[in-house]
């Protein structure tokens, strides 16, 4: 064995997300940003997932065309019949799947082409048993802010500082109040089988070789300063949408359009409704792919849109309303859309997000829109729904000064005056925050950059776990 010790395969990396949409989304943004480093990429994704971008997107070919090879796709069942809702109801289902299929999934993987390591979601450190088993390097890779890793990880001090089960209305004298805790946390039995789940989960990152965040310094420094203190290998190499397109934009000398991968039928019509508003008069509306509401809630949202007077567009999912029947709403209201407003089954959000006609986002929080909104220098008005939005709406409203807080409220005439705040009142206020943090975002993911010097070390030592492995075969 002479010319391979000098010229070793490249990297094999085997991306295992959790497959609901923001989840494969972002992680992929990762994946093909290791595949332009020239590893090579194996990247697990459910049946449904992958019919679904099949269907709606033109990634599979994309990735195909442009890595060959280089990027594949293994394909996975999830457990549910192909016409379930993949809602937050069945998202235990397909959690368990997964689990029962890790090892055979792994030892199949790593038999057919040795795998240099995985890099799994922060919601499946069942992978770190057969990784250790295997011999084979795990990287866990958080979808959520450090905010968020943090507050998790400090649940069982809270718990036995009684602090956790919240106990009543009472809130904690702190930046973070309990109504700003994840959602998770709303338990009232501390042995709570979901809250005592997240525990474990992020108590088991400390087993994986190294920790990533789609984040970047300047926006969570001190907190990363806190997490850095019991996690020493951690890369910050956000936000993953823009360092994408800035790399790829450097390989092929021109700006990227890269698409979202959406598990829903992209309308494209709103783009062309949007270049007929003027600039900052849009109030841009979603509540991402898993939300779910009443129609009560719905109709709340609807009426403080219209007496806002302001234009909206408004993404409403088939799903987005149990029971609700298109069609349905009242014909006033059907008429003051028309005249102001435009809704969709699904919007292409970054793309939306960056429009010059949009002045505001009204959102569910998850973190992946949060940091899409940022980077657009877009103020938000945050209606939490769960898991970790309900922090996330904290720390935009009060830490980073980037838009309004509506958690736990669906009153009309709140929804009106947020949404006025936003667009006129104190509009030029929220767009110097957001554009400083936007400023700061772009900086990040430019070459030099916080972020981008993250990505190359993470890259650097994911290829000396290569150089490792392939000694130890030699």
């Amino acid at each position: 064995m002479d010319s391979g010790l000098s010229d070793p395969l490249p990297p094999h990396v085997v991306f295992y997300p959790f497959p609901i949409q923001s989840h494969v989304n972002t992680t992929m943004s990762l994946a093909e940003l290791l595949c332009l480093a020239g590893f090579r990429i194996t990247f697990v994704i459910s049946e449904h997932g992958h019919s679904r971008l099949a269907q709606y997107t033109d990634t599979l070919r994309r990735l195909s065309a442009s890595y060959r090879e280089e990027f594949v796709f293994k394909v996975v069942p999830d457990g549910l019949d192909p016409d379930a809702p993949r809602s937050d109801d069945n998202l235990w289902k397909i959690y368990d799947n997964y689990q029962k299929d890790a090892g055979s999934l792994f030892r199949e993987l790593n038999g057919a082409s040795p795998v240099t390591c995985i890099i799994a979601d922060g919601l499946m450190t069942f992978s770190i048993d057969v990784a250790e088993e295997l011999g084979i390097p795990l990287i866990v890779f958080r979808l959520i802010g450090p905010q968020c890793f943090w507050t998790y990880f400090n649940v069982p001090q809270m718990i036995e500082t009684g602090d956790l089960p919240i106990k009543g209305e009472e809130d904690m004298e702190a930046f973070i109040r309990c109504s700003d805790l994840p959602s998770f946390c709303r338990v009232a039995d501390p042995l709570d089988p979901f809250l005592q789940y997240i525990i474990a989960e992020t108590l088991q990152t400390k087993r994986a070789q190294a920790l990533v965040f789609n984040t970047f310094d300047q926006l969570d420094r001190t907190v990363l300063e806190h997490v850095r203190k019991h996690f020493p290998n951690v890369y910050t190499v956000g936000p993953l949408h823009k360092h994408l397109k800035l790399r790829l934009a450097q390989v092929s000398g021109a700006q990227s359009q890269v698409q979202f991968n959406s598990f829903w039928q992209v309308d494209r019509s709103c783009i062309a409704w949007l270049n007929k508003q003027p600039p900052r008069s849009v109030i841009y509306v979603s509540f991402g792919s898993l939300t779910r509401m009443t129609r009560e809630q719905l109709m709340g949202f609807w009426h403080g849109l219209v007496n806002s007077g302001q234009r909206f567009l408004w993404v409403i999912r088939p799903d987005l309303v149990a029971g609700h029947e298109q069609g349905s709403e009242p014909i006033e209201l059907r008429k003051a859309t028309e005249e102001r407003g435009y809704m969709v089954g699904w919007a292409p959000q970054e793309e939306v997000l960056e429009h010059s006609a949009v002045g505001a986002f009204l959102t569910h929080s998850g973190w992946n829109s949060t940091l899409e909104s940022l980077v657009a220098g877009v103020p938000m008005l945050c209606w939490p729904y769960y898991a970790d939005q309900q922090l996330n709406s904290r720390v935009v409203s009060e830490a980073w000064k980037a838009g309004l807080d509506m958690k736990d409220i669906c009153d009309r005439e709140v929804m009106q005056k947020m949404v006025n705040d936003l667009m006129v009142d104190r509009k030029e206020e929220f767009l110097s925050s957001t554009g400083k943090i936007s400023k700061a975002a772009k900086d990040a993911v430019t070459e030099g950059g916080s972020s981008w010097e993250s990505l190359d070390c993470l890259i650097e030592d994911i290829k000396a776990m290569r150089a490792c492995s392939y000694r130890c075969l030699q």
